[in-house]
C-alpha cells in the first residue's frame, strides 16, 4: 500500500458529530488562516507558469485546465469567469472536468479514472503547442489529469500542474508544477475545503497575472470588462467619469455609444486632443 497522502491524513480534530456549531466554525476558521501561508510559499512556482502562460498566450496560445470533481469545477469557474471581467473571448481559458459538462453538477463515477479521456476532450478542441495545460488535482495522484499532462508533454505543450501533496504523479508529469500543501483536512480526506481554497486561491493569481499583462487592465480598472447588467454599466459610467472628469450625462452617453469602457475613454481624449 502507498503511504497515507498529506491530503488524506487524519484531521486534527475528532468527534466532530458532538462539537457545537460555533466549535466546528471555529474550528474550521482556524484551519483556513493557513491556507493563504501556504499559497506564498509557492509564488515562485506560481511565477514560472504564469510567465510560460503570458509567452504562449503573445502566440496566440489558450489555457486548459483539466481535473476532476472540486479540481475540475473550480478550474471550469476560473475559465468562465475571464470572459466577463476581462473582456476577451471564451476561447482564451477552457475548462474541461471529468466526466463531461454533466459533472459540473452531479458526479460521474469512475469518470476521474479513465487516463485517456482528457486528451481525447482536448483534442476536440485542437489542441496545439501554442496552448497550456494544467492540470488540477488536489491529490495529485488522479488518472484523468495525469493522462492528460503525460499526452500534452509528449506533443510538445507546456504543461503545469496545480496540487496539494509533494511529489505527486502529476507534479511529476508537468513541467511547471505548483505544491501548495495545506496540511490535513477538517474532515480527513475532504479537499473541498482547505485544498479547494488553496486550489481557488491561486487559479484567481494565475488568470488574473496573465490577463493584467496581457493588456486588459488600465490602472486598476476593468476597462475591457462586458456591460451584462445595470449593475456592471453604472460601473463603467463611474469609471469614465473618473478617468475623464466628465459628468455622468455624458459619460453615459459616451458608453452608451462604443459599449466598451476603454474606447469611451480613448475617444474623449483623442477628441479633446483634436
Amino acid at each position: 500500500m502507498n503511504p497515507i497522502r498529506i491530503t488524506e491524513s487524519d484531521s486534527r480534530y475528532d468527534h466532530l458529530e458532538l462539537m457545537t456549531v460555533h466549535q466546528i466554525l471555529n474550528h474550521m476558521n482556524q484551519e483556513d488562516k493557513g491556507v493563504p501561508d501556504a499559497v506564498q510559499k509557492v509564488i515562485p512556482q506560481i511565477e514560472n507558469l504564469v510567465q510560460v502562460i503570458i509567452e504562449q498566450m503573445r502566440q496566440g496560445g489558450r489555457v486548459f485546465y483539466i481535473g476532476a470533481g472540486t479540481s475540475g469545477r473550480l478550474g471550469i469557474i476560473d475559465a468562465s469567469e475571464i470572459p466577463p471581467t476581462f473582456g476577451v473571448g471564451d476561447d482564451k481559458f477552457i475548462g474541461l472536468i471529468a466526466g463531461g459538462d454533466g459533472a459540473i453538477r452531479k458526479a460521474v463515477e469512475f469518470a476521474e479514472d479513465d487516463i485517456h479521456q482528457a486528451w481525447k476532450d482536448l483534442e476536440k478542441r485542437n489542441i496545439n503547442e501554442k496552448d497550456v495545460v494544467i492540470g488540477i488535482a488536489a491529490s495529485g495522484n488522479t488518472p484523468f489529469v495525469i493522462g492528460g499532462i503525460r499526452q500534452a508533454r509528449s506533443h510538445g505543450l507546456k504543461t503545469g500542474a496545480l496540487v496539494c501533496n509533494l511529489g505527486s504523479p502529476i507534479a511529476r508529469e508537468a513541467e511547471f508544477p505548483i505544491e501548495v500543501v495545506v496540511g490535513p483536512e477538517f474532515i480527513t480526506g475532504s479537499t473541498r475545503l482547505k485544498s479547494g481554497t488553496a486550489q481557488k486561491l491561486i487559479l484567481n493569481m494565475i488568470s488574473t497575472s496573465v490577463m493584467i499583462k496581457m493588456g486588459r487592465i488600465k490602472g486598476n480598472k476593468m476597462v475591457d470588462m462586458q456591460l451584462t447588467n445595470t449593475k456592471l454599466v453604472e460601473r463603467g459610467v463611474r469609471m469614465i467619469m473618473m478617468a475623464t472628469d466628465i459628468d455622468e450625462r455624458n459619460a453615459s452617453e459616451l458608453l452608451e455609444k462604443h459599449k466598451n469602457v476603454r474606447k469611451a475613454i480613448d475617444e474623449f481624449f483623442a477628441t479633446k486632443k483634436n
